[in-house]
């Protein structure tokens, strides 16, 4: 039976205010799922896991965060919440916002948001507003609203998002029983990348379970970490990661100094090919989250990652469902109801 909760399971290592109010919609406990046709076809040799967080409640890794940071809100008396999204982070902080009575506001920004992120937070109650302008812009006007009115921001700037969805590194050490010895993970906003650190680092210091160095990977359209200076336009298919100018970037920089590893790019033509491959082995994911093993097999093929004798996980942060209109689809096959037409068909 699942747990009721991330915060009742891992309580006692979260850094949360008395005051926080513990809600739940029972998130956490994603499986990690061995992939190990796809490490035959990069050469073999090596353990390779799926972490499938799109299986959280409202179908992204989002929901460990946001568990923390409204759970928080509500505690202190907030009665709304507000956030800066590309879809993600919009559906799951109207999901728990609503699921602790309170208001959710999001801003999207301009251009495309996938449509199946959208209609979720809509139908979770939320009010969205779309802004003349990109991610970025958003996310200092909620800032800016937090600091004058009685509104609570639960984007990853949010100190609990990340106590929140560290938790996800704990799950991985409970599972894989130590740590992995190569994460991979997209980077947009950079928060996600950091709170695996942490929770890595904080498992370390209590049971010598060990860190992992990190493969950050971000779309070429969107790369900062990678070119270095902020992108004004960001530009790729994986819309959860189209971000120019990261709020954590800074920090996921040091992460992969500190304990080693990279922050690369691929392109979107890299990114779909990976989520076709994983659908293949029952997994599908939303673009974004199959950067992890877009970055992994580029690194391979170009022979700058040794990966024999090791554990590596990948994470996938979000469900296909997430954003199906990316799927190219041919028409089904019509047939009239005979068993003639269908041995026709099929045979």
């Amino acid at each position: 039976m699942k747990s009721s909760g991330i915060l009742e399971k891992y309580r006692s290592l979260l850094n949360l205010p008395a005051h926080t109010k513990t809600i739940s919609l029972g998130e956490g406990e994603t499986p990690l799922i061995p992939i190990p046709h796809i490490a035959e076809e990069l050469g073999g040799g090596f353990d390779l896991y799926v972490k499938y967080e799109g299986l959280n409640p409202t179908g992204s890794f989002k929901d460990g965060g946001m568990v923390a940071a409204v759970s928080e809100a509500l505690g202190a008396g907030a009665k709304t919440v507000i956030c800066a999204s590309t879809g993600n982070t919009a559906a799951s902080a109207a999901a728990y916002a609503t699921r602790a009575g309170m208001k959710a506001i999001v801003l999207i920004p301009d251009g495309k948001v996938a449509r199946g992120k959208l209609v979720a937070s809509v139908v979770y109650g939320a009010k969205v507003i779309q802004i003349k302008g990109s991610f970025d812009d958003a996310l200092k006007l909620v800032v800016e609203i937090t600091k004058k009115h009685p509104i609570a921001l639960v984007n990853s700037i949010n100190p609990y998002r990340l106590e929140g969805q560290k938790t996800a590194a704990f799950e991985i050490v409970d599972q894989l029983g130590k740590a992995p010895d190569l994460l991979c993970i997209p980077v947009g906003n950079a928060g996600n990348i950091n709170a695996y650190a942490m929770g890595f680092a904080q498992y370390d210091g209590l049971k010598k379970t060990g860190v992992p160095e990190f493969l950050g990977v971000q779309a070429s359209g969107a790369a900062p970490l990678v070119i270095g200076k902020i992108v004004e336009k960001p530009d790729t298919i994986a819309t959860a990661i189209r971000i120019g100018n990261p709020a954590r970037g800074k920090q996921a920089l040091e992460v992969v100094r500190k304990h080693g590893g990279k922050i690369i790019a691929v392109d979107d033509k890299e990114i779909l090919a990976a989520q076709r491959r994983l659908a293949l082995d029952g997994i599908w994911v939303e673009p974004a989250s199959a950067a992890g093993l877009a970055g992994l097999m580029k690194e391979i093929k170009e022979k700058k990652l040794n990966v024999k004798g090791k554990k590596i996980v990948i994470v996938c942060t979000g469900n296909g469902l997430k954003d199906p209109d990316i799927i190219e689809m041919a028409k089904p096959v019509l047939i009239e109801p005979t068993l003639e037409m269908l041995e026709k068909a099929v045979l």
